[in-house]
């Protein structure tokens, strides 16, 4: 029974819809998808039939446009190419050196190279054609060579792109045959090709310049056009939508400004991110080269995104944001202690904060965590449910913080009492035993996905155990937060169930016996 929940929240959570019966509206949806599948379209006849989309962010759980934009769906993006479906073809890109290191994706915990299958096994599920694989930067790495005769037992059709010298500052060499010409040309079959990728730095720009550079040559007609939601371009500079932007990339020192080739061209503002506008001239340039004129007059006029046409209302909006920077504080802290983020990316989301009046308040589970840890003296959890009650968990004997906690959500979700026993003594006390005297654990608690496995075995006999796990749905896009760092396993769990989990930047204090 686990087993298929598991399954299920790994494979199908992307798909499945939120239950916003309770939840107020900030973004139409619907409307999304109707303008960005005509503005995509519009693109494609504007290139003359052929056009190259690179698609940035996360393409089937962009969760955080959900969070900044309640009633944003997380699989909008594959929704909708879904509607362009017969004019789709996907080329995948996957950089050798990521391949060859083993770059791993945090989230999902598996490396670059078996994501790609994920993704290819994933499109294919939603009738959704994969053309092929595109190895860039490659060098003949032992890995990335093994990696594409792999990709052909596979039956994948699969190219190589080189690394270039220069590249992205010496134009003459890039837009030559010593360039993008010594690339091998994939071969595709439809109008809209998108290009995308595991993670970032994959090289999915140079696919498509790549690409337009072989087309021409070839006199095909073709453009390129890039896909990402975030910065909402045709939203104030400061809009907590793009300030929510900044702190969730703020590890990349990616800023928010305004974008000076569309003010000049427009006398209009409009905000991109400096990375963007750094490369623009670049780019416009190897335009000119290839194709003899710039499609382009700034790098805003790039993108397709038509997100802020779409939300209905303004201050739903804002609030979501305030509360995703505070999330993402509370994250980086967290990152900085383990080693896995610096103090600067704290400080720059603690000035986002500042700025706009943020404060912990703003989440109850915080406040509430906080106090039961020190009224029990022992790590606690607070999490505030889609109807604005909170509740919380205390370390005991048998369960941690977030395992209690678990435990007393759904609970209180299924309408059981608080004191009646949902799992057995007699399910928990073996399990512990067994993870002490044979596993040899230090720690005898149940991490949450062993709650999970004791709370299924139970419900073959306890109704209530059942009504429980009939409630893990209803935990979506709940905030939860602990009084000290808790385990990966713990906090991996909590994300599959689609809860937004924070923690006090401190780990839980052991006092000797």
């Amino acid at each position: 029974m686990l087993y298929s929940i598991i399954i299920q929240l790994e494979r199908h959570s992307y798909f499945v819809k939120e239950d916003v019966k309770m939840k107020k509206i900030g973004f139409d949806n619907e409307k999304y998808l109707a303008f960005q599948s005509e503005n995509i379209k519009k693109r494609i006849s504007d290139f003359g039939g052929k056009l190259y989309l690179e698609f940035g962010g996360k393409l089937f759980d962009d969760y955080h446009a959900s969070r900044v934009l309640p009633g944003f769906e997380p699989d909008s993006k594959i929704r909708m190419l879904q509607t362009l479906k017969d004019e789709v073809e996907i080329v995948v890109v996957i950089n050798a050196n990521d391949i060859e290191k083993k770059k791993t994706r945090g989230d999902l915990g598996i490396t670059y190279d078996e994501d790609v299958l994920r993704l290819i096994s994933i499109f294919e599920d939603l009738e959704l054609f994969v053309g092929s694989v595109v190895v860039t930067c490659y060098t003949g790495q032992p890995a990335a060579k093994a990696y594409l005769n792999r990709l052909t037992h596979l039956g994948i059709k699969n190219y190589k792109h080189y690394p270039i010298d220069g590249y992205p500052s010496d134009i003459n060499k890039i837009v030559s045959d010593e360039g993008y010409g010594a690339n091998e040309y994939i071969e595709t079959e439809r109008s809209l090709v998108v290009i995308t990728a595991p993670g970032p730095g994959s090289g999915k720009m140079a696919t498509c310049l790549s690409q337009i550079y072989h087309d021409n040559k070839r006199n095909i007609k073709s453009g390129y056009a890039k896909y990402e939601t975030f910065p909402i371009w045709n939203l104030p500079l400061r809009h907590p939508v793009n300030l929510a932007y900044e702190a969730a990339t703020a590890d990349l020192n990616d800023v928010n400004m305004i974008d000076p080739f569309h003010l000049e061209a427009y006398e209009r503002t409009a905000v991109n991110y400096n990375r963007d506008v750094e490369i623009f001239p670049v780019l416009n340039e190897m335009f000119t080269r290839i194709q003899g004129t710039s499609p382009y007059k700034s790098p805003t006029d790039m993108g397709v995104n038509m997100a802020g046409f779409c939300i209905i209302d303004d201050s739903v909006v804002r609030k979501a944001c305030h509360m995703e920077i505070l999330r993402r504080y509370y994250n980086a802290q967290s990152d900085f202690i383990k080693g896995k983020g610096t103090a600067e990316t704290v400080k720059k989301i603690e000035l986002i904060m500042n700025r706009e009046g943020i404060t912990a308040d703003m989440c109850p589970a915080i406040e509430a965590s906080i106090k039961k840890a020190e009224t029990t003296g022992a790590p606690a959890g607070g999490m505030v449910l889609s109807d604005g009650k909170v509740i919380t968990g205390k370390t005991s004997s048998l369960l941690g913080a977030s395992s209690a906690l678990l435990l007393n959500s759904l609970k209180e979700l299924a309408g059981i009492d608080e004191n009646i026993n949902i799992i057995s003594p007699e399910v928990i006390e073996p399990i512990c035993t067994l993870k002490t005297t044979n596993l040899h654990h230090r720690n005898p608690r149940l991490h949450s996905d062993e709650v999970l496995i004791a709370l299924c075995m139970s419900a073959v006999t306890n109704p209530d155990a059942q009504k429980a796990i009939d409630q893990l749905e209803n935990l979506k896009g709940c905030d939860a937060h602990f009084s000290v760092v808790i385990s990966d396993v713990d906090e991996k769990l909590y994300r599959r169930l689609g809860i937004n989990v924070t923690c006090e930047p401190k780990y839980e204090i052991k006092t000797a016996k």
